[in-house]
Formats: C-alpha cells, sequence, structure tokens
C-alpha cells in the first residue's frame, strides 16, 4: 500500500477513528481530542514503529520494550530518536518526555503514556483513509494450547463452505496453502492491522487469528474487529513473561472483555478447563457458548470412538445431534473440533447440514499430530512444548499403542526454566521410552538444558531414558529403535523448518528428518 501521494492529518486520523462505530476510540473520543490537541495539524504519510523502516514524512511510534530492562530501552528509544529526527515528522511517545533526550530534536514529541490503548484504533483509521475497505470477520482463538489448530480449522470450515478465509498465528499468516512465516504468534499492532486490511483487499471474509497472552497483555490487537473469541485452555507456559498462573489467565480474559474488543459478538470457552478464564455466570455483554467432552453444556460428545485414523464422534448441538468423522488424531482434538465447530455454528448457522462433509475433509495444522507414511510402525510429528500438551498426546496415543510409545523432545532455551523437569516427568509417566534432546537452545548451552530436565531423577528412570543432545540423531536413533507396533512422537517443534542455536537458524525440519530416516531403515 503506497501512502506517497496520501498525506493525512492527526486530525483527520481522530475523526476517523471516532466515528468508527463500535471501538476504543469512540468510547474515548474527548480524551483523543484533548490529547493530540498539540499536533493535530501535523500531516504524515503512515504510523511507523521501527525506527529503520520510517520514510520521509512518517509518524513514528515510540513504545517502550517489555523485554529489556529500564535503563536499556531508554537508552534505545534515544537511539532510536536520533534516527528519525530527521525523516519523521512527528513522534508519539509511550515513554515519559523526562526520560528521552530532545536537545536536538527539532519534531513535534508527544508523550502519550496509553497510546497502546487506541493505537490499534488509529492505524485502521489511517489504512481506511488510504483505501477504503469492508474488513473481514475476525475470530480470535486463546488458550495454551490449541490455537493454532483451532484457529486452522476455523478457516478450513469457512473456505470449505465458500467463505473466503485467512488465518494469522504460529504457523504462518495469510490464506490456506499460501502461508507466509511470521516472528511472532501475534504480530505488532501495525503489522496486524495492516495484514486485515491487505486480506480484505483480497476479498476474505474470515480471518481466524490466534491471541498470544503477550499480545493481549501488550495491546497488539488493539483495535481489530473481533466479533468472536474462543478459549481453548490455560496449563503452566510462559511464566518466564507473566508473574504467576493468575496474572497469565488475566491476559487471556482480556479476549473476552468488551472493553477491550467492542464489536465482541460471540464467545466460545472449554467447560472442561482446568482454569475458568472468568466468571461464566455474569453478564458479558454477548453471547457465550460453552463446548466438553466431560461436562453437559452447549457443543458436546455423546459419544467418541477414536483410531489412528481419526475419530467417529456423535456430538449433540443447540440446533440438534450430529454424526461426524474427524481425520484428526487424539482425544484433544475431539476438544479442538468442537471449539471450532462451535464458532463455526454461530456465525454461520445456515451451515449446520453441511458440517458433516466439511468435518470429514479437514486436515490438522502443519506439525499437529501429523503422521508420517510409514510401512512399520507410526510416527508423529507434534508440536508439544509444555508438560499438559506433551501429556494430552501421549495419553491419547496410548490408547492405540500395542508396542511401546517412544517420546522425542526436548527444551528451549531462554525460555520458562520451570517447566522443564515437568516435561520429562510428562514423558516418564506417559511413554515407554523416552529420548531426550535439542529443541531451540537459542543462547543456551543445549546441555545445561538437558541436565535441568535430568535433575531428581532416580537411578531407575534411566531405564526408560536416553540422552541425545543432536536433534536429528535423536530422531534417527527413534527410528532405528521403533518396532513393528511401536508409535513414535517427535515432539516439540512441529511445523518449525529451524533450529535456533547461538542466535542462528539453521535449517532444521522434523518431519523432513524423520522421512528421511524412515527411507534410509525401510519402516
Amino acid at each position: 500500500m503506497s501512502f506517497q501521494n496520501n498525506i493525512v492529518s492527526i486530525k483527520q486520523v481522530i475523526e476517523q477513528a471516532v466515528n468508527t462505530p463500535s471501538t476504543v476510540a469512540q468510547t474515548k473520543s474527548a480524551w483523543l481530542w484533548q490529547v493530540f490537541a498539540p499536533i493535530l495539524a501535523c500531516q504524515f504519510g503512515r504510523f511507523c514503529l521501527d525506527s529503520r523502516q520510517v520514510n520521509q514524512g512518517d509518524g513514528f511510534v515510540l513504545l517502550a520494550s517489555s523485554s529489556l530492562d529500564e535503563i536499556t530501552s531508554i537508552a534505545n528509544a534515544n537511539r532510536y530518536l536520533q534516527a528519525i529526527k530527521d525523516k519523521a515528522s512527528f513522534v508519539i511517545s509511550e515513554i515519559a518526555a523526562e526520560q528521552l533526550d530532545l536537545c536536538d530534536v527539532s519534531i513535534p514529541v508527544l508523550c502519550v503514556p496509553e497510546i497502546r490503548t487506541v493505537l490499534g484504533d488509529l492505524i485502521a483509521a489511517r489504512l481506511q483513509l488510504c483505501q477504503p475497505v469492508s474488513l473481514p470477520m475476525v475470530i480470535a482463538v486463546t488458550g495454551t494450547n490449541g490455537k493454532t489448530t483451532v484457529s486452522q480449522l476455523i478457516a478450513q470450515l469457512c473456505q470449505a463452505a465458500g467463505i473466503q478465509a485467512a488465518v494469522m498465528g504460529t504457523a504462518g499468516n495469510g490464506r490456506l496453502g499460501a502461508l507466509v512465516q511470521a516472528a511472532n504468534t501475534t504480530g505488532d499492532v501495525l503489522s496486524v492491522h495492516e495484514f486485515i486490511h491487505q486480506m480484505a483487499q483480497q476479498g476474505v471474509q474470515v480471518i481466524a487469528l490466534e491471541a498470544s497472552s503477550h499480545g493481549l497483555d501488550q495491546y497488539r490487537l488493539q483495535g481489530v474487529p473481533i466479533v468472536a473469541a474462543v478459549y481453548t485452555n490455560l496449563s503452566h507456559d510462559h511464566l518466564d513473561y507473566h508473574a504467576d498462573m493468575q496474572a497469565y489467565r488475566a491476559a487471556k480474559a482480556r479476549l473476552f472483555d468488551k472493553a477491550y474488543f467492542p464489536t465482541l459478538s460471540v464467545g466460545v470457552i472449554n467447560h472442561d478447563a482446568e482454569y475458568a478464564l472468568f466468571d461464566y455466570t455474569k453478564p458479558c455483554g454477548y453471547e457465550l457458548y460453552g463446548y466438553g467432552q466431560q461436562t453437559r453444556t452447549d457443543y458436546r460428545t455423546k459419544s467418541v470412538e477414536p483410531s489412528l485414523d481419526g475419530v467417529a464422534l456423535q456430538i449433540i448441538t443447540p440446533q440438534g445431534e450430529l454424526s461426524l468423522h474427524s481425520p484428526l488424531l487424539g482425544l484433544f482434538n475431539v476438544d479442538n473440533l468442537l471449539a471450532s465447530v462451535a464458532v463455526f455454528d454461530r456465525l454461520f448457522a445456515e451451515h449446520w447440514t453441511d458440517l458433516p462433509a466439511l468435518v470429514a475433509n479437514l486436515q490438522g495444522a502443519r506439525g499437529r499430530m501429523q503422521r508420517a507414511k510409514s510401512q512399520l510402525g507410526s510416527f508423529i510429528v507434534d508440536y508439544a512444548h509444555t508438560p499438559d500438551a506433551l501429556v494430552q498426546v501421549l495419553s491419547s496415543l496410548r490408547r492405540h499403542c500395542t508396542g511401546e510409545l517412544i517420546a522425542v523432545f526436548g527444551c528451549g532455551g531462554d525460555r520458562d526454566r520451570s517447566k522443564r523437569m515437568p516435561m520429562t516427568q510428562a514423558g516418564l509417566t506417559h511413554a515407554n521410552k523416552v529420548i531426550l534432546t535439542a529443541d531451540n537452545p537459542r543462547s543456551e548451552d543445549p546441555l545445561d538444558i538437558l541436565a535441568q530436565m535430568q535433575e531428581g531423577l532416580k537411578a531407575d528412570d534411566y531405564d526408560k531414558i536416553m540422552v541425545e543432545p543432536d536433534r536429528r540423531a535423536a530422531i534417527e536413533l527413534a527410528v532405528r529403535c521403533a518396532g513393528e507396533h511401536d508409535i513414535v512422537v517427535i515432539a516439540g517443534k512441529g511445523h518449525e523448518t529451524y533450529q535456533e542455536i547461538n542466535g542462528v537458524r539453521h535449517d532444521f525440519d522434523d518431519l523432513s528428518v524423520l522421512n528421511e530416516f524412515l527411507t534410509k531403515y525401510q519402516k
């Protein structure tokens, strides 16, 4: 999108934002006019969050770092100011003026500590002024596990029903079959809005996106026209970022708060989840529906017959009973299917009778319980990288395993260290053999990570555990050892096509490596 010939003023942007129905900007109209009064006349091309991407006449938004200490964050902020002071039209800063070095900065610098609460609305307004479009419905999925699968299943159901759909999340952004890999599950607020606007230009009617706790906490989805929110589950993860599980839960719960997302009209929650995301008995201002396998709720299973070819199930819905066959492996994928069917049915009720045919043709997300082709044994690649996710994968496969269940996994570096030993315990409890290996060590020594994964182990635990730091060699070991009736799970990296070591991403695809050794050992 070109902004060169489409210069606007801040005044025009605010007018567009406050006149857009069901936005936070509309409710904060008086505040916006007051706070932005000093720069209303400033004209600019586009908003920019990255100093390296600022072009002449852009508006630069300076946000505080969420990952660096305050001293480093302020030092970086002043460096960014120096880089853009002769190019940007103005600066909107989340950081207070007294912390910035403004001595030789002649362009207007407006300090707005609460800028994140309206930034998405302003970005969306700027995009509409450049090129007006009818925005897609946005369905947002949050939870520790299942976000990628549920968002992709929703998009597949829509697409198969003739509703143009796209996804945004861990496995990539874009139309199904043409995903572009992204750095984060939930991108920054500018890239999110630019993506939605781009999809609208391409005729997309529905976007199913993953709402990470980081993204929600940092307002990266602010201003996104979310019409439906889905909650899958909550378990131990990201406690290197959140203070505790309560803070983690609170970040996820934002997705279901109309104060943050005024366009919300449908909520779908997992009634079987260990943690309730909020008080479901209180009025929330939108329709709230539940799903589950163990709870008597709106969308629930009547019967479930799993196999290594998928799951046959009877489900009960507000519109009646349905007989479905899902090609997705694992009982936890029944939960993911229920969530997807529930939100699809609430938004597109006219397609209820089409659901058996639509579900039969679903495909699991890449690297999510993905079965490799083999002549002997069963070999699965999955993204499970939390203790709870690993338990779900292994316990789901256990009931189909007539031989041994072999699990290959590690733990990522520079991430929540408190889940390392629980990952090992999950493997020991639910698998017959465990091969501990490297995941994405990042800046950490893989041997240190593996040592932490073995803390507290007893001597007889090593009857089940092998340690192979080289992930490629670990996968080969698993394939070589696997018998005709065994099931091997390569867990932790799923769809990823790299292994990050000391800041460098090396080509590495679990499925490709697995297929190579299946061929080598004729399995």
